[in-house]
């Protein structure tokens, strides 16, 4: 007879409980600082955009990998700390999908621990985590020597590595990964997903909706990103099994907003 241990609810970050990718999120206010440039804000992007696409390839994630660290190199990492906690409720907590944030509150009832599992930055996945109740995370982790990044990355949180990872958690915290649950958009999670008793996706991409409909996944549909303050007043929440809604992360009109912000700032008002 199998052992039953503690379980857990791991939950993919980008569009699955937030509606836009935590990493471009940040990109105007890193701008603003002189961290990138406009040019390393569109490359981020397109870089974001090919591991999605390009799922647990693993050429594909050592490309986005590398980039990443030679993007950080020399950053300072309280500075990176100080704008993530600066614009955090400008920049996430609007876009907080509403359903998510009542399934961790639902799984947290139950008794499971939640684990945001992210390829974002720990920097950035911590704080997010910290937004919506949740103290445990798995994320990218960045080499750091006298305060800056070294350009080496220690850990990154994607694919395979992913459950690497889940598994170290739940060795140490007894977690029973046949009776835990794991939710993400994306089909480059399919072995974060494979790993748990209780998969479900979430606003899938049309591989991993393909590969759900196969395996009989529940398949969430999350579509009311509001701000969390806003969704804890307004109970009781909006069905976790809602329409779907597209939702893209608009980098070039995003770029073009900010400059024409920047530019609108910087003209002096008439005499």
């Amino acid at each position: 007879m199998r052992a039953v241990g503690r379980s857990a609810a791991f939950f993919d970050l980008d569009k699955t409980v937030i509606a836009k990718s935590s990493a471009l999120a940040f990109g105007r206010p890193f701008y603003r600082d002189g961290l990138i440039t406009r040019r390393d804000v569109v490359k981020s992007a397109y870089a974001q955009l090919m591991f999605r696409l390009g799922g647990t390839d693993e050429q594909t994630m050592a490309k986005t990998r590398d980039y990443l660290a030679t993007l950080c190199k020399g950053w300072q990492v309280e500075q990176v700390r100080q704008i993530v906690a600066e614009t955090l409720h400008e920049l996430i907590n609007p876009y907080v999908y509403a359903e998510a944030a009542a399934l961790i509150e639902e799984h947290q009832a139950a008794g499971r621990d939640v684990v945001l599992v992210s390829a974002s930055g720990e920097e950035m996945v911590r704080p997010i985590g910290a937004l919506l109740g949740v103290t445990d995370v798995i994320a990218t982790r960045m080499g750091v020597v006298d305060g800056r990044y070294s350009g080496e990355v220690e850990f990154y949180a994607a694919g395979p590595s992913k459950v690497e990872a889940v598994s170290e958690l739940a060795v140490r915290r007894g977690y029973d990964l046949a009776d835990s649950y794991a939710y993400s958009d994306s089909y480059s999670d399919r072995p974060l997903l494979e790993c748990v008793g209780h998969p479900s996706v979430v606003n899938p991409d049309r591989q991993l909706r393909r590969l759900a409909v196969e395996n009989s996944w529940p398949v969430l549909e999350f579509r009311h990103p509001i701000p969390l303050g806003r969704r804890l007043r307004e109970r009781p929440a909006v069905p976790v099994a809602a329409a779907a809604l597209g939702v893209g992360v608009g980098v070039a009109i995003g770029i073009a907003w900010y400059g024409r912000h920047r530019r609108t700032r910087a003209t002096p008002a008439p005499a």
